[in-house]
């Protein structure tokens, strides 16, 4: 409806122009209550042009010139008309309104020719049937010039749609091309090394074991945690090539986690609070890493401590901290590692909060919380 009010709007403006002319004019007719119905029903016909073109264009047309052949009221009875024409052309009724342009035109003239004083000069019947006609052409060409702009701005507009969607599949093939690289660089840096000392601890432990010897625990979480991270490394290697929801990590295997820092000599201590619910893979993923991080970092800078793992789950986010009783102390000056930056830039990116402090009593506390019930 609001599209329909300026229209509205204009119809009524020349409702009461062409009411206003009539009466001012000398040789018009007195204003019937006929011509005022005639009047209204083209206010009412153009407020409904946009939608009905054709049939407007019809009422507006016949109601103009009845009004013409009564009244008389000069060329202000086109005025409608002319509107009509152009919002029927504009729709793209071009025939329609030609055939309108061309019935008002004759009945005007005829009407003219018909009613015309005897002492009253031809030129000046004439030269009204030609300014109307430069008018009529003009709404019709102007009609067809606004539908020919709309279809190029709708053109344009699609072709935008076209290139943005273009842009979006180069995009994504890039970053296909840029996981296959890296998958590849992965692959051969990483996976090489890691086999070589998963085979030699397996070595060590079977040698060991042959001459009637029990395996060191070091050595038994050493061939453990090559064979996890041979593991994991694949699975990443599997996402790059074709990301899919694979066997992700997750805080589902925190205890498996714990496990392997305890066969290195670090004693951890696992606590779970509040009840898991369906968390988001990329925040489940996440805290599973930070406490991964977080307890590598324990077993290699700690010295001789205790980790204390400690997961909270809460409607409104997600919790996970892990506290260990080292050496670290506030007066040593922390410089962020790899590992740190690394945590605090993955909980960041999912719109959460890392916290880092040594202990009054040495020991430290990393401690990251994951929002859930905002946008990530």
């Amino acid at each position: 409806m609001r599209r329909d009010l300026p229209y509205a709007l204009g119809g009524l403006a020349l409702g009461v122009l062409l009411l206003g002319n009539a009466v001012l004019t000398p040789d018009a007719a007195p204003v019937e209550v006929l011509d005022v119905a005639l009047v209204l029903a083209t206010v009412v016909a153009l407020a409904a042009c946009r939608r009905y073109p054709v049939v407007a264009l019809g009422v507006v047309t016949v109601a103009m010139l009845a009004v013409h052949v009564r009244v008389h009221p000069g060329v202000s009875a086109a005025f409608p008309v002319l509107c009509a024409v152009y919002v029927s052309a504009w729709q793209g009724h071009r025939s329609a309104a030609a055939v309108a342009s061309l019935a008002f035109l004759g009945s005007f003239l005829a009407r003219d020719i018909s009613m015309a004083p005897a002492g009253r000069p031809g030129q000046l019947v004439a030269e009204r049937t030609a300014l109307l006609l430069g008018w009529f052409v003009a709404a019709n060409v102007a009609g067809l010039v606004a539908r020919q702009r709309r279809a190029y701005l709708e053109q344009v507009e699609q072709r935008a749609i076209e290139a943005e969607r273009t842009r979006e599949e180069m995009a994504l093939r890039r970053a296909g091309e840029e996981r296959l690289r890296i998958a590849r660089d992965l692959h051969d840096s990483l996976t090489h090394s890691i086999s070589v000392i998963k085979v030699q601890a397996g070595i060590a432990v079977h040698l060991a074991r042959k001459h009637g010897e029990e395996p060191s625990a070091t050595l038994l979480a050493i061939q453990e945690a090559s064979g996890a991270a041979m593991r994991e490394l694949r699975t990443t290697l599997d996402v790059l090539r074709a990301p899919t929801d694979g066997d992700r990590v997750g805080l589902a295997r925190v205890d498996e986690l714990a496990e392997r820092t305890r066969a290195v000599g670090v004693p951890v201590q696992v606590t779970v609070t509040g009840q898991r619910g369906d968390l988001p893979d990329e925040v489940d993923q996440a805290g599973y890493r930070v406490i991964q991080e977080a307890l590598t970092n324990v077993a290699r800078h700690a010295g001789p401590a205790t980790a204390h793992i400690q997961v909270e789950y809460a409607p409104a986010g997600l919790t996970v901290a892990v506290t260990d009783d080292g050496q670290a102390s506030p007066a040593e000056p922390l410089t962020p590692g790899v590992g740190l930056r690394g945590m605090r830039e993955r909980v960041s990116a999912l719109g959460g909060t890392l916290r880092t402090a040594a202990h009054d009593d040495h020991g430290f506390t990393v401690r990251a919380t994951f929002p859930l019930d905002g946008p990530r």
